[in-house]
């Protein structure tokens, strides 16, 4: 077996030169050779066969080398923090994103408090801009409302167990969440939510600020070939032509066509039964999205509720100036399709009826249930509701996310459950690890062993997070049910008594063990007096704008007032490079194309 050595390498920097010892293949002898500092070292076998690897110095601002050159597949919040990041520790960076030209799409993004300690370890400029557009949902009330017994008037309550003695003490609230005790516990700021254009747009312009041309539109990455230890990947774009690379980092997604290729898969197959796509697996639950905007009696106290009940649950947010998202979730077969699908991505000719009123259906699945629900749906414009089946993948404990030269991360490997909040902010932590790692190699010859560094350093708590995002809907919709109570019918069922006796446990032990544990990852280290100042400045910019937005509704009505939660982008998109290629993010979802 042969095994590789490394020839004495004598190094001597004079200006922009320097010299190296090789090896002689032909004598044997020593030879001294002038070399850039750009230094390329060859390797040579134990019985003198040369292999045809040059291996190179990587640079850092204050280490010689050449740049490390990465391809990042996708322009999502995981591709696009990468780069910004790459490109602060100098590295060569482009990212090869699907539509033509990025449009503003889409709702909110919630960014937990690990998240946020990222980016201020980024870039503080990244982070300044990013509290400029944000709403805090974790300085207020969040929790789990009981779906039956809310009173229907938004009203502040305690989640106190006095219900059961006291027939007249409100059993409005079931359990609240600790996410600002457990913030404070490290000294973060809070969870909240930023509207993923207003992110994308921010991470799109300090990236340009580093290096202007570091997006190429229009054309995605469709494969690659390794090349093997030390010389790089070959991407291959849509377009036919190819690039070269140190590493490809495939950040495309949850149909992820460099996770196809990595992992044997085709892209978005389906199995007969839709239960499986891709390498995915159907989580048994679709849910139903909208947006409006709407003054409750407890907006300005309450960051996010989770409405529990039988066999479903239904989930309301505080957006900013005024908005409320909320999610409907339902325990259906894939493929039960109502509304548009693709978070954006669809017209309104995708909808099964066209003629059905949305809304309507959907107060139908909640028939009985609290009027809270009733007045939020109440005042959702129908043509704004969308839906989607959610797929997730169990942990790859057994298969890595890099081969060779490649790597995955965010959604493309490890996409979640929405319950917990936490798929972009896992995305982020990836892509602020792996930059860590990689800078921290010297060389081309260690590029391998570094992606399966960063694998391993994720795993773990990547695995944790996956795990408790799906544990919280089987438990809600599979083991939660309205609370027994003994001055009422509404909750007698098994899982009726099981709800009740979990509340405790809920309550003062898993709970804060779960929150505790997500905000424990926090590179920035404690910035109390930062959050603390963030929390003011930011109560007054969200009451001005939210009092502005109830006025302009009051007088102008839902439909004008506000966009749709998935509203089509209307922008006149560049010219494009390859024919096929979708003209807005919009298209790209929806699978058109341009001719």
């Amino acid at each position: 077996m042969k095994f590789l050595s490394v020839a004495a390498i004598l190094i001597t920097f004079s200006q922009s030169s320097a010299f190296v010892t090789r090896p002689s293949l032909a004598t044997g002898k020593t030879l001294l050779m002038p070399q850039q500092a750009n230094v390329k070292v060859k390797m040579s076998t134990e019985s003198g066969d040369s292999s045809s690897a040059l291996f190179e110095e990587l640079s850092l601002p204050a280490r010689p080398g050449r740049p490390l050159k990465v391809a990042i597949a996708g322009g999502g919040v995981g591709g696009l923090t990468s780069a910004l990041y790459m490109l602060k520790k100098g590295f060569d960076v482009t990212v090869y994103e699907k539509t033509a030209a990025f449009a503003r799409f889409g709702g909110p993004i919630q960014f937990a408090s690990n998240a946020l300690s990222v980016l201020k370890e980024i870039d503080d400029t990244l982070f300044e801009r990013v509290m400029d557009k944000f709403t805090f949902t974790g300085t207020r009330a969040c929790g789990i409302k009981d779906g039956l017994r809310a009173d229907g008037s938004f009203r502040m309550t305690e989640d106190s167990l006095d219900y059961v003695f006291n027939p007249d003490a409100p059993a409005d609230w079931f359990v609240k969440f600790p996410l600002k005790q457990c913030a404070d516990l490290y000294g973060l700021p809070y969870t909240g939510v930023i509207d993923r254009p207003d992110l994308q747009e921010i991470l799109i312009d300090e990236c340009k600020k580093l290096k202007p041309d570091f997006i190429q539109n229009g054309n995605p990455v469709e494969g690659y070939t390794d090349l093997g230890r030390g010389n790089g990947v070959s991407v291959q774009l849509a377009d036919g032509s190819t690039v070269d690379a140190d590493i490809l980092v495939g950040s495309d997604g949850i149909w992820s066509a460099v996770r196809a290729q990595m992992y044997g898969e085709e892209v978005k197959k389906s199995s007969a039964n839709l239960k499986k796509r891709q390498g995915c697996n159907y989580s048994g639950y679709t849910v139903f999205a909208g947006e409006t905007v709407l003054k409750t009696n407890d907006y300005y106290e309450t960051g996010y509720k989770v409405y529990i009940g039988p066999k479903r649950y239904f989930v309301t947010s505080d957006v900013g100036d005024g908005r409320i998202q909320w999610y409907a979730f339902f325990a259906l077969p894939p493929g039960t399709k109502k509304a548009p699908s693709g978070w954006g991505g669809s017209v309104r000719d995708e909808q099964a009826d066209p003629q059905e009123n949305l809304v309507e259906y959907i107060k139908s699945l909640h028939e009985g249930w609290t009027d809270e629900i009733m007045t939020v749906l109440d005042a959702t414009p129908p043509e704004s509701v969308e839906q989607r089946d959610l797929y997730d993948r169990a942990p790859e404990f057994l298969r890595s996310w890099a081969n060779g030269n490649v790597v995955l991360i965010g959604d493309a490997v490890h996409p979640m459950m929405p319950n917990l909040g936490q798929g972009g902010c896992q995305a982020i932590e990836d892509a602020y690890v792996l930059t860590e790692t990689l800078a921290a190699t010297k060389s081309t010859e260690r590029l391998q062993d570094s992606l399966q560094d960063f694998y391993k350093k994720r795993i773990l708590r990547v695995s944790i997070v996956q795990f408790l995002s799906r544990l919280a809907s089987d438990l809600i919709i599979n083991a939660f049910d309205t609370p027994w109570s003994p001055h009422d019918d509404l909750g007698k069922s098994w899982k009726s008594y099981l709800t009740f006796f979990w509340k405790p446990v809920l309550q003062y032990a898993i709970f804060p063990m779960q929150f505790a544990y997500l905000y424990s990852y926090f590179p920035s280290g404690s910035m109390r007096e930062t959050a603390a100042e963030l929390e003011e400045k930011w109560k007054e910019v969200h009451y001005k704008s939210s009092e502005e937005n109830f006025k302009r509704v009051e007088k102008e009505g839902q439909s004008v007032a506000i966009p749709s939660f998935f509203k089509k982008a209307e922008i006149a998109a560049p010219e494009i490079k390859i024919k096929g290629a979708p003209a807005t993010v919009l298209q790209a979802k929806k699978g058109d194309t341009t001719e």
